[in-house]
């Protein structure tokens, strides 16, 4: 299964999969105006084929399904909270 993969021109590290290149019908017209406009990044072929950050089988079956599969980046990680759970942890463990 061949995908084309277009990069977002307003979200940084948001990918969108085609199965075919160019052809956007199956993207709901909100999705591309927060997407901006689309960037060709490369085609890939699917088959036995591992991706980076996302399940294979999922971008698949969204292809199939849907027409499209979108990849939005990790959300932040919460330096706050990461720190409060690390100062719990290491307050709970002091053996004063």
């Amino acid at each position: 299964m061949l995908c084309s993969i277009y990069k977002s021109a307003k979200k940084e590290g948001a990918y969108l999969y085609l199965p075919k290149r160019d052809d956007f019908s199956q993207v709901p017209d909100t999705l591309l105006d927060m997407f901006g406009k689309p960037r060709f990044v490369m085609l890939i072929n699917l088959k036995d084929r591992q991706l980076a950050t996302v399940d294979i089988e999922h971008v698949k079956a969204s292809l199939n399904d849907k027409g499209f599969f979108l990849q939005l980046p990790p959300p932040p990680e919460n330096l706050l909270e990461t720190y409060k759970k690390d100062k719990a942890r290491f307050d709970g463990s002091s053996s004063d």
